[in-house]
């Protein structure tokens, strides 16, 4: 059998609620050279009827639980196409996803990994925000250490080589959080990102969502930045990382605060303090005068 040129991989656990949105905006794409492999990851819902009833269109791979990084990891270890797209069980895609990034890849062998903009809704299908692409000169995994948000779309939107994605490993999966970001940062450290400036993902936002979960957040990002710092340059593993590392404090601290956490965000700027206090002084400086002030931060 022929190879496609894209596997699709869902991950799903515990998704018959929403994993048919996803599955359909999959099928309804213009680009009609893939594999689509969803991966039930121990679900006690009818997350397996529902794959299941798409017959030969989907091919299921069912796991015990072992959680989100195991079972993308399960979906790449099948795959078949020279590029792998990832796609979260709650979110879907525009119909010219997947043709604008093969293009972009095919065109572009320098680049290993793609993202695109992407809408960011509300349970009521309200528009949150856009995660847009960001604009990036020179290399982007030292742009990523400081703004670990800024491949676009993230888990739902990236396209990757797959031989990449053996040469780097599977997704961490000790990871609770955050293995997005690990997976990209070790692709930066070995090629080239590009981002579609289109909105071609859209991804649900809903109140239990683990980026709510700050203390989850809080110990993967410190484990990410910690466990990847020997992937920036020399002269940049001092420093530089130091005031990346603060800034990571400094968004704990804002996030901290506006959940009422007043003594933890103070906690926060200090640490940010002590690892940066030239690089990012004036930020903490400023962090202490708004929590003092009770200021909206």
């Amino acid at each position: 059998m022929q190879s496609p040129a894209v596997s699709v991989v869902v991950p799903a656990y515990n998704a018959a609620w929403c994993v048919r949105k996803a599955i359909d905006s999959v099928l309804a794409q213009s680009f009609r050279d893939f594999e689509l492999l969803a991966v039930d990851d121990g679900s006690t819902d009818d997350t397996f009827a529902v794959l299941s009833s798409y017959g030969r269109s989907v091919r299921v791979i069912r796991q015990s639980n072992r959680g989100l990084s195991s079972a993308r990891n399960a979906g790449i270890r099948e795959s078949r196409g020279r590029f792998v797209a990832f796609l979260d069980a709650d979110d879907w895609w525009m119909p010219t996803k997947l043709q604008r990034q093969v293009d972009l890849l095919q065109s572009r062998p320098e680049i290993g990994f793609v993202s695109t903009t992407a809408r960011v809704e509300g349970s009521d299908g309200r528009l949150l925000n856009m995660w847009s692409c960001t604009p990036c000169s020179g290399p982007f995994l030292p742009r990523l250490f400081g703004a670990n948000g800024d491949v676009a779309g993230s888990g739902s939107a990236v396209m990757a080589r797959r031989e990449l994605l053996d040469r780097v490993g599977g997704f961490d999966e000790s990871l609770r959080s955050l293995e997005d970001v690990d997976m990209w940062m070790r692709l930066a450290a070995v090629t080239g990102y590009a981002c579609i400036d289109e909105p071609l993902v859209v991804i649900l936002k809903r109140p239990d969502s683990m980026s709510r979960n700050l203390e989850v957040m809080k110990k993967a990002s410190v484990q990410v930045m910690k466990k990847n710092r020997h992937l920036l340059p020399a002269g940049m593993q001092g420093a530089y990382w130091r005031k990346c590392m603060a800034g990571v404090h400094a968004d704990f601290a804002k996030w901290r605060y506006r959940e009422g956490q007043r003594l933890a965000a103070l906690r926060e700027v200090v640490t940010l303090l002590a690892l940066s206090p030239i690089g990012q002084g004036r930020l903490g400086a400023g962090l202490l005068r708004d929590i003092a002030l009770s200021r909206r931060i």
